[in-house]
Protein backbone atom coordinates (compact mmCIF):
# COMPACT_ATOMS: atom_id res chain seq x y z
CA UNK A 1 0.00 0.00 0.00
CA UNK A 2 1.12 3.53 -0.74
CA UNK A 3 0.45 6.42 1.63
CA UNK A 4 0.59 10.04 0.59
CA UNK A 5 1.96 12.09 3.48
CA UNK A 6 1.98 15.43 1.63
CA UNK A 7 -0.93 16.86 3.64
CA UNK A 8 0.73 15.87 6.92
CA UNK A 9 4.01 17.46 5.80
CA UNK A 10 2.10 20.65 4.98
CA UNK A 11 0.41 20.59 8.40
CA UNK A 12 3.83 20.27 10.06
CA UNK A 13 5.24 23.15 8.02
CA UNK A 14 2.27 25.34 8.91
CA UNK A 15 2.61 24.48 12.60
CA UNK A 16 6.33 25.28 12.56
CA UNK A 17 5.69 28.61 10.85
CA UNK A 18 2.88 29.50 13.25
CA UNK A 19 5.19 28.80 16.19
CA UNK A 20 7.95 30.94 14.67
CA UNK A 21 5.57 33.85 14.06
CA UNK A 22 4.17 33.48 17.58
CA UNK A 23 7.66 33.66 19.07
CA UNK A 24 8.51 36.72 16.97
CA UNK A 25 5.33 38.62 17.81
CA UNK A 26 5.28 41.18 20.57
CA UNK A 27 4.24 39.62 23.89
CA UNK A 28 0.52 39.97 24.66
CA UNK A 29 -0.13 41.50 21.21
CA UNK A 30 -3.09 40.67 19.02
CA UNK A 31 -0.61 39.19 16.53
CA UNK A 32 0.65 36.79 19.17
CA UNK A 33 -2.93 35.80 19.99
CA UNK A 34 -3.67 35.17 16.32
CA UNK A 35 -0.61 32.93 15.99
CA UNK A 36 -1.45 31.16 19.26
CA UNK A 37 -4.89 30.37 17.89
CA UNK A 38 -3.33 29.14 14.65
CA UNK A 39 -1.01 26.88 16.65
CA UNK A 40 -3.89 25.34 18.59
CA UNK A 41 -5.93 24.67 15.43
CA UNK A 42 -2.85 23.44 13.57
CA UNK A 43 -2.05 21.11 16.45
CA UNK A 44 -5.54 19.63 16.26
CA UNK A 45 -5.44 19.21 12.48
CA UNK A 46 -1.97 17.68 12.54
CA UNK A 47 -3.04 15.12 15.13
CA UNK A 48 -6.20 14.15 13.25
CA UNK A 49 -4.27 13.84 9.98
CA UNK A 50 -1.69 11.65 11.73
CA UNK A 51 -4.35 9.34 13.13
CA UNK A 52 -6.00 8.94 9.72
CA UNK A 53 -2.66 7.98 8.19
CA UNK A 54 -1.90 5.58 11.04
CA UNK A 55 -5.22 3.82 10.47
CA UNK A 56 -4.38 3.40 6.79
CA UNK A 57 -0.89 2.15 7.62
CA UNK A 58 -2.15 -0.34 10.19
CA UNK A 59 -4.42 -1.91 7.59
CA UNK A 60 -1.23 -3.07 5.89
CA UNK A 61 -0.51 -5.15 9.00
CA UNK A 62 -3.79 -7.06 8.72
CA UNK A 63 -6.07 -4.84 10.81
CA UNK A 64 -9.47 -4.25 9.20
CA UNK A 65 -10.63 -0.73 8.39
CA UNK A 66 -13.88 -1.32 10.25
CA UNK A 67 -12.08 -2.46 13.40
CA UNK A 68 -9.58 0.41 13.21
CA UNK A 69 -12.39 2.95 12.88
CA UNK A 70 -13.80 1.66 16.17
CA UNK A 71 -10.41 1.52 17.90
CA UNK A 72 -9.66 4.29 20.43
CA UNK A 73 -6.76 6.56 19.52
CA UNK A 74 -4.54 5.40 22.38
CA UNK A 75 -4.93 1.81 21.21
CA UNK A 76 -4.01 2.90 17.67
CA UNK A 77 -0.86 4.39 19.13
CA UNK A 78 -0.06 1.15 20.96
CA UNK A 79 -0.58 -0.82 17.73
CA UNK A 80 1.74 1.62 15.98
CA UNK A 81 4.49 0.74 18.45
CA UNK A 82 3.77 -2.97 18.03
CA UNK A 83 4.42 -2.63 14.30
CA UNK A 84 7.48 -0.40 14.67
CA UNK A 85 5.87 2.81 13.44
CA UNK A 86 6.62 4.52 16.78
CA UNK A 87 8.80 3.81 19.77
CA UNK A 88 7.26 3.23 23.20
CA UNK A 89 8.67 6.59 24.32
CA UNK A 90 6.99 8.31 21.38
CA UNK A 91 3.70 6.58 22.17
CA UNK A 92 3.88 7.88 25.75
CA UNK A 93 4.40 11.43 24.47
CA UNK A 94 1.55 10.98 21.97
CA UNK A 95 -0.69 9.97 24.90
CA UNK A 96 0.10 13.37 26.45
CA UNK A 97 -0.57 15.14 23.14
CA UNK A 98 -3.88 13.33 22.81
CA UNK A 99 -4.96 14.13 26.36
CA UNK A 100 -4.09 17.76 25.76
CA UNK A 101 -5.93 17.71 22.42
CA UNK A 102 -9.07 16.34 24.07
CA UNK A 103 -9.04 19.40 26.31
CA UNK A 104 -9.18 21.73 23.28
CA UNK A 105 -12.80 20.75 22.76
CA UNK A 106 -13.62 22.16 26.19
CA UNK A 107 -11.12 24.89 26.97
CA UNK A 108 -9.72 27.50 24.62
CA UNK A 109 -8.57 29.76 27.46
CA UNK A 110 -5.16 31.26 27.89
CA UNK A 111 -4.03 28.68 30.47
CA UNK A 112 -4.87 25.84 28.10
CA UNK A 113 -3.08 27.59 25.22
CA UNK A 114 0.03 28.03 27.34
CA UNK A 115 -0.01 24.33 28.27
CA UNK A 116 -0.33 23.45 24.59
CA UNK A 117 2.50 25.78 23.57
CA UNK A 118 4.86 23.94 25.92
CA UNK A 119 4.13 20.68 24.06
CA UNK A 120 4.46 22.02 20.51
CA UNK A 121 8.26 21.77 19.97
CA UNK A 122 8.36 18.08 20.99
CA UNK A 123 5.13 17.42 19.12
CA UNK A 124 6.60 18.86 15.92
CA UNK A 125 9.67 16.63 16.32
CA UNK A 126 7.55 13.54 16.97
CA UNK A 127 5.05 14.14 14.18
CA UNK A 128 7.87 14.89 11.70
CA UNK A 129 9.46 11.57 12.67
CA UNK A 130 6.15 9.78 12.18
CA UNK A 131 5.69 11.40 8.78
CA UNK A 132 9.18 10.29 7.75
CA UNK A 133 8.55 6.70 8.90
CA UNK A 134 5.22 6.53 7.05
CA UNK A 135 6.70 8.08 3.91
CA UNK A 136 9.68 5.69 3.93
CA UNK A 137 7.69 2.53 4.66
CA UNK A 138 4.68 3.24 2.49
CA UNK A 139 6.13 5.10 -0.50
CA UNK A 140 5.64 3.89 -4.05
CA UNK A 141 9.33 2.96 -4.20
CA UNK A 142 8.88 0.47 -1.35
CA UNK A 143 5.70 -1.11 -2.67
Amino acid sequence: MTLNTDHLKRCIQTLRSSLTFFEQAAPESIDQEIYRNAIVKGYELTQETSFKLLKKALRDYGHSAKKLDATPVKELLRLSATHGLMTLEEVERWFTYRDNRNNTAHDYGEVFAKQTLVLIPDFITDVAHLEAILRERFSEANN
